[in-house]
């Protein structure tokens, strides 16, 4: 998942961008509203999750899904970017393109 991000945020890079704290930007992603992983041992936001200074809203209730499915947080940002014959891409990338009916059509196959 790591090498098909190119572009990483730290926390307090994000939060200027967003104009918030970075503890803001930390209530946001325990609150799925953005994700972060662990790159060499700091959290790192994907700087696709934001859009026109803004989160990318589709985030969240396609989260929110995968987690009530009962995946892990690892394994849905993990589905995010993987390839889906479903979708003919990343889900990740159907999200960026503003298809969130069918990733969340997707998702609930899978259960």
């Amino acid at each position: 998942m790591i090498d098909r991000v190119d572009s990483w945020l730290t926390i307090d890079q994000v939060a200027d961008i967003l104009g918030v704290s970075a503890s803001k930007v930390r209530r946001l992603i325990e609150e799925h509203i953005l994700f972060a992983v662990r790159v060499e041992k700091q959290p790192m936001i994907p700087a696709h999750l934001i859009q026109n200074g803004e989160p990318l809203p589709s985030i969240r209730g396609t989260m929110l899904l995968l987690l009530d499915m009962g995946f892990s947080e690892t394994e849905a940002i993990d589905w995010l970017y993987q390839d889906n014959q479903y979708l003919d891409s990343s889900p990740i990338e159907a999200l960026l393109q503003g298809h969130k009916a069918p990733v969340r059509r997707a998702a609930q196959a899978l259960g």
